[in-house]
């Protein structure tokens, strides 16, 4: 598959642990499911940055989502 679908959901996945995390620190609560995603998160993008040497940085995460995006409209 390609590396940009790899990071692109991985950023995500991995960003929407933050608010269960959240929830589950404020219901006092251990926060199971949100390491879950945090881990399949951060899996999925340090594939991709394996797969991609140097392709990823904070400068290029935008042209990668617009990647990601275009290649599945399209």
């Amino acid at each position: 598959m390609d590396p940009d679908l790899f990071f692109v959901v991985g950023l995500v996945v991995a960003g929407l642990s933050a608010p269960s995390i959240v929830g589950a620190f404020a219901e006092g609560r251990g926060p199971r499911m949100a390491v879950v995603l945090l881990v399949i998160g951060g899996g999925m993008v340090a594939y991709a940055m394996t797969a991609r040497p140097n392709a990823y940085s904070f400068e290029t995460i935008p042209d990668a989502f617009v990647r990601v995006i275009g290649h599945y409209i399209n």
